[in-house]
């Protein structure tokens, strides 16, 4: 058993699936993620598996068929997952926010309708709230929800969605008129049923084809485009307009949790092929791993995987103990990804000239590595709410 990485005080339960995941990753995705990746194709063997072991359902309750498990077990099997190929974990990662976001704003309703078949992985969900302008000032979504006697038409523009071509439900913020004087109050969400695939999928909504990325292949990444889209109003999130940017923020710190659990999964990789490599390649009559500048850049990269993954057990465990948890999910999403990055090089420059080479699987990490710099907020974005959260808790009396 690798001594990086362990996490004490777990349930029995919890160490099963744990155990279960991690051969899963070893004996179905590790074997397979160069292809898959190389080739950018979706990974529905993979997914198959998943479903059959009901990681779809993970922190689904148990009254709608899910296994009811906690934040910081998602958290850790995401780890694991991505320890095989990160764009594995995306696939999942979007599913889980939405049912998180229903799990707790849900109506009645909307719950007994979506989370069971989300449970057996029947239903997939994906969330947006990004558009091709807005970057990081969410409160400036411009695609709007109009109101009518037949309940909502949405016009407008998304982007960066995640799983947008392989989902059926898309939880998605837009501006509707609530005449709010602060922006983030006139924002929804509202739960878009689509069938899967490319090109007008139903009158008003079309899904272009995948968006061409550097790392992060296989998962697909697409745009939304409304155009004159009519839903219903039992489809807003709650049943309540105007709680949109609430729901989603709620959804986000779970995200981040999930980024930093992938920045560990990837860091946890790289050191694992740099440790082995470096007992396997020999200069100068001895294993590279006896020199001590490569022996110490072992040291480092294990202690930067273990802060990592240390800190995003904490955040973990603050959500689910029902504290805030924006400043923690912010520090361990901005150490975690800061880190891979690090690891991650290093881990390249241990492998030398081979590491250049499409044949090793580091060249993979190396382009999968900066997604977590970016995915969830930027690491400015990090910063940005960490600081408001320390002059919240630490405020002048002077």
């Amino acid at each position: 058993m690798a001594r990086l990485a362990q996490t004490a005080g777990l349930t029995d339960i919890q160490e099963e699936i744990l155990a279960t995941v991690r051969t899963f990753v070893d004996k179905e995705i590790i074997p397979h993620a160069q292809a898959l990746e190389h080739g950018d194709t979706y990974p529905a063997d993979i997914v198959d598996g998943m479903k059959e072991m009901g990681l779809f359902g993970l922190t689904i309750p148990e009254e709608f068929g899910g296994l009811g498990e906690s934040l910081l077990t998602y958290a850790l099997v995401v780890e694991q997952i991505a320890r095989g190929w990160m764009s594995v974990s995306g696939v999942i990662n979007t599913h889980f926010i939405v049912a998180h976001m229903l799990k707790q704003h849900g109506t009645p309703e909307q719950k007994q309708k979506y989370l069971p078949r989300m449970a057996a992985g029947e239903v997939r969900g994906s969330f947006s709230m990004s558009e091709p302008e807005l970057g990081s000032d969410v409160a400036a979504i411009r695609t709007k929800a109009v109101r009518g006697p037949d309940g909502y038409t949405i016009n407008g523009q998304k982007m960066w969605l995640t799983n947008g071509g392989t989902s059926n439900l898309t939880a998605v913020l837009v501006k509707t008129d609530e005449g709010a004087e602060k922006p983030h109050q006139n924002l929804t969400t509202f739960l878009v049923e689509k069938p899967e695939g490319y090109g007008e999928v139903v009158p008003g909504l079309t899904i272009p084809g995948k968006i061409d990325k550097m790392g992060y292949k296989g998962v697909d990444t697409t745009e939304m485009v409304f155009d004159g889209f009519s839903i219903a109003e039992d489809q807003v999130l709650g049943g309540v307009t105007g709680q949109g940017f609430r729901h989603m923020m709620d959804g986000v710190e779970v995200g981040r949790v999930n980024v930093a659990a992938r920045a560990c999964g990837i860091a946890i990789r790289a050191f694992e092929l740099a440790i082995e490599y470096s007992q396997q390649r020999t200069t100068f009559g001895k294993a590279i791993s006896e020199h001590q500048a490569i022996a110490f850049k072992l040291a480092e990269m294990a202690t930067k995987v273990e802060a990592a993954h240390l800190m995003m057990v904490n955040a973990a465990r603050l959500k689910d103990s029902g504290q805030r948890n924006d400043v923690e999910a912010g520090m361990a999403k901005l150490i975690a990804s800061e880190y891979c990055a690090e690891v991650t090089q290093e881990a390249f420059r241990i492998h030398g000239g081979y590491g250049y080479s499409k044949e090793y699987e580091i060249e993979r990490l190396m382009r999968e590595a900066p997604f977590l710099l970016i995915g969830e907020g930027t690491s400015e974005i990090q910063k940005t709410i960490i600081s408001r959260g320390l002059l919240r808790d630490y405020r002048s009396r002077g």
